[in-house]
């Protein structure tokens, strides 16, 4: 049997929900859509912080953006709202196919591991509190290395750490910033549609697309199958 790719999952909104933490955007701003602004300008700036060379943690970059997005509207943000951001966003939990369908690509033979922007205490203490901590082989942060997604840097710290080549690592995400960012570095990737994200008509694309988890897994898992078995037939 040909080798697996490894897996590795991006974290936030791609297992686990981010619509979890609308309540807490429309208590303050008054709009439940104030929530996904937040997000896309969070980041926005992590992404302009790391091409300028400047590295900030990942959720004091999530508490800046809020606080800045208050001032726009004459909003004024407290250490209660502030800690309110923080643990809704340490408690996501996953999204409902997430844990079946991790099992599924683990009984397939595929290997596990997350690479996130969030700090890795942030992140473990997210997958705990979800069930799913055990189901992956390692954890990776990008405060590792200095440097957030899609950041080239970023993805090679887990090849160096694992002692793999770039086209043994697939990554699997539901915005399209990492998935370009996984493919430009020679990884494979595969996008969820989760609501609100989609493709983007230019630069490198993902080999899968899927409506959820347990989707990209069929896909994934039949992809290599078929492999194995045309390698099979030829060898005959």
């Amino acid at each position: 049997m040909a080798r697996l790719p490894l897996i590795v999952f991006d974290v936030n909104e791609t297992l686990l929900d981010l619509e979890t933490m609308a309540p807490t955007f429309e208590r303050i701003f008054g709009e439940r859509s104030a929530m996904r602004l937040w997000f896309a300008n969070f980041i926005l700036y992590s992404a302009a912080l790391t091409v300028a060379g400047r590295y900030v943690p990942f959720t004091d970059i999530g508490a800046a953006v809020m606080t800045m997005l208050a001032n726009t509207r004459g909003i004024k943000i407290d250490d209660a709202d502030r800690r309110e951001l923080a643990e809704k966003f340490s408690t996501m939990p996953p999204h409902p196919e997430v844990p079946a369908a991790l099992r599924k690509l683990r009984e397939a033979g595929f290997r596990l591991f997350t690479l996130t922007d969030n700090l890795l205490e942030v992140q473990t203490r997210q997958l705990e509190h979800g069930g799913i901590v055990d189901l992956f082989e390692r954890r990776f942060s990008a405060d590792g290395v200095k440097h957030h997604k899609p950041s080239r840097q970023a993805y090679a710290y887990v090849e160096r750490e694992l002692g793999v080549e770039p086209a043994q690592l697939c990554l699997i995400a539901c915005h399209t910033w990492d998935t370009l960012g996984a493919v430009a570095a020679g990884w494979h990737a595969a996008l969820i549609k989760r609501p609100g994200n989609d493709l983007l008509g230019v630069g490198p694309q993902p080999q899968i697309v899927g409506d959820d988890l347990d989707d990209v897994a069929r896909r994934l898992i039949a992809r290599h199958t078929a492999r194995d078995r045309s390698r099979e037939r030829s060898s005959s």
